[in-house]
């Protein structure tokens, strides 16, 4: 009895050797030739694997997530793309993942950045030849051919790819010209009876949307009250547009007396749309800026769970910031 359970384990041993074998060393086929795999910035070897395994690229994702933390290849892997031009072993993979030498590079603009922080991210690139670093915006535009004056907002967010020693004026070419197709699809499906005269009003109403919510469920409504507003003349009092006329003052706290210090960014005291956007908005701010939902909402308040709620009066949302805010409903 003793002899048979000991033969059984070793041909369960046996089998197994050779199934991970042939998981890991034996080619598989590519769906394309050549056959990219995309690593973001924000992309775990988790979702990369997952990936391939859906595409046929590798026999098992459980395999090469397990090999890759006991290697530590996910901790060295360098955002980018990868190519492969003939049948590839998942241990192929493993290594050219592990090497971080991507056949491009990538850089990712995160929806919501300030012109500002993409300028950060593409000067701290490394694999970017660094040729604007000494042009101030407008000088950027103008090198770029670009006719506005002020660059917030007019950035699209991605992530883009690009051998390395690659100018950086390429970057920001693509992600100029990528804003403008978005921008100009959004203003073709807009809405009727919008409150703005042109593209460039949607896109700094897209930048408010963008920096007031990042819930799905809340963007169209947002983008309701804000048209709501504008048409009836009401201020759009929205903190975000107050923070960026900040600047530096801002600490992480916005306080009364900084909603009462006049700004062009002061939506609190003035009328109408801020004179650019605050933000680098995506596509699906800029899609509920042109498509905002139909409701006669005119308030929001936050509920403290990521939800918002909205209301049509100003007795309605006095009641929701006692419930929400001040915690003093029932």
């Amino acid at each position: 009895m003793q002899k048979f359970i000991v033969r059984s384990l070793a041909i369960v041993i046996a089998a197994a050797a050779l199934w991970l074998a042939w998981v890991v060393a034996v080619p598989v086929s590519l769906p394309a030739t050549p056959y990219s795999v995309a690593v973001g910035a924000n992309r775990t070897l988790s979702q990369v694997a997952r990936s391939l395994e859906a595409e046929g690229v590798i026999r098992n994702r459980w395999v090469m997530i397990a090999l890759s933390r006991i290697t530590g290849v996910d901790r060295k892997v360098k955002p980018g793309l990868y190519e492969f031009s003939a049948p590839v072993a998942m241990w192929e993979v493993l290594k050219r993942l592990a090497e971080g030498s991507p056949d491009q590079a990538s850089l990712t603009v995160i929806e919501g950045w300030s012109f500002a922080q993409f300028r950060q991210a593409v000067a701290r690139d490394s694999d970017l030849a660094h040729d604007t670093a000494g042009l101030s915006d407008r000088q950027l535009l103008a090198t770029l051919g670009a006719p506005e004056d002020y660059a917030e907002g007019l950035f699209f967010p991605s992530t883009y790819f690009f051998v390395p020693g690659s100018s950086e004026l390429d970057v920001y070419r693509r992600a100029y010209r990528t804003m403008q197709q978005h921008l100009a699809g959004a203003w073709e499906n807009r809405s009727v009876d919008l409150p703005y005269a042109n593209p460039y009003e949607l896109l700094i109403m897209a930048s408010l949307i963008e920096k007031e919510t990042s819930r799905e469920e809340d963007r169209t409504m947002v983008s309701a009250v804000f048209a709501n507003r504008l048409k009836i003349g009401m201020r759009l009092q929205t903190d975000p547009s107050v923070i960026y006329g900040m600047g530096g003052r801002f600490n992480g706290n916005i306080r009364k007396g900084d909603l009462r210090r006049d700004t062009p960014f002061n939506t609190y005291t003035r009328a109408g749309l801020p004179p650019t956007p605050i933000a680098l908005p995506g596509r699906a701010a800029l899609e509920a800026a042109a498509r905002p939902a139909e409701t006669r909402a005119l308030y929001f308040v936050a509920r403290g769970d990521g939800s918002t709620h909205f209301s049509e009066s100003l007795d309605e949302h006095n009641a929701a910031v006692r419930q929400f805010i001040l915690k003093k409903g029932q």
